[in-house]
This record gives structure tokens, sequence and C-alpha cells, in this order.
């Protein structure tokens, strides 16, 4: 009987833990590129630095935005990208920015960041890319 006690104290506990940290990985998860609404962003991924712009500035909700993105080197990479938009923790309808490349190592789209009916402000823009495997950039969008 205090075994059982014991053991289902354990089990409710490390529940308990496993729940928390899904909570907090998910929904309250900083932004770490909120330097998005003063310039580009960059981040290393796969030995490559990709450089995420967002044009206007500060990035707001319901406008339509020009996103950038420079990946360095660039060989090999694909003739269109596409930018994955949305929020951590959230299920949301697909928001894809097609982007085409510009010139160089640049490629450019344009696109729409919805206004969460809960609202919420942080979002997450991934690369889905086979070069420089899949960067993601988080930020608040401002109202």
């Amino acid at each position: 009987m205090v075994l059982r006690r014991q053991v289902s104290r354990a089990a409710l506990l490390s529940f308990a833990a496993f729940a928390m940290a899904a909570a907090t990985s998910r929904a309250d998860s900083p932004a770490d590129s909120n330097a998005i609404h003063a310039g580009p962003c960059t981040k290393r991924a796969d030995g490559r630095l990709v450089t995420l712009e967002i044009d206007p500035k500060p990035v707001r909700h319901m406008r339509e935005l020009t996103f950038r993105v420079t990946i360095e080197p660039c060989d090999g990479m694909p003739q269109h990208l596409l930018l994955d938009l949305a929020m951590p923790g959230m299920v949301m309808g697909r928001n894809q920015v097609r982007l085409s490349r510009r010139n160089g190592c640049t490629w450019e789209g344009r696109g729409l960041i919805v206004r969460c009916m809960s609202g919420r402000t942080l979002w997450r823009a991934t690369l889905l890319s086979p070069g420089p495997g899949n960067p993601v950039f988080t930020f608040d969008v401002r109202d």
C-alpha cells in the first residue's frame, strides 16, 4: 500500500514536471530575434549564414510585408524557398511565403502575418530549405 502511494506520487510529480516544461517551451518561449524591428537578423545554420529581414518596420499584423532572406554561401541553393510563418504552441492554418531568388544570394517574397484572436504576438518564421537546415527566427509582432 505504501509502495503504491509512493509510485503514484512519483508518477504524478513526473507528469506535472513534464506538463510544465512543455507549456513553458510552447507558449512562453521568448522571442530571440526581436531585433527584426530595427534591422536584419542573422543565424548560423549548417555552416551557412542565414539573414532574415522583414519590411516595413516595425513588423505589424495585417499589413503586407516583404520578406527577404540572404544565405551565404548560397551555392547549390534552389531558385525558390518557403518561409513558414506560425505561432509557437498554436495550431494555425498554413501561412507560407514563397521566396524567389532575386540576385546573388538573396530571395524575396511578400506575405502577411495575421492577428491572433487570443491577442498573442509571438511568431516563428522557419526557412524551409534543403541547404541550411531550416533555421528559425522567433519574434514579437507589434500592434
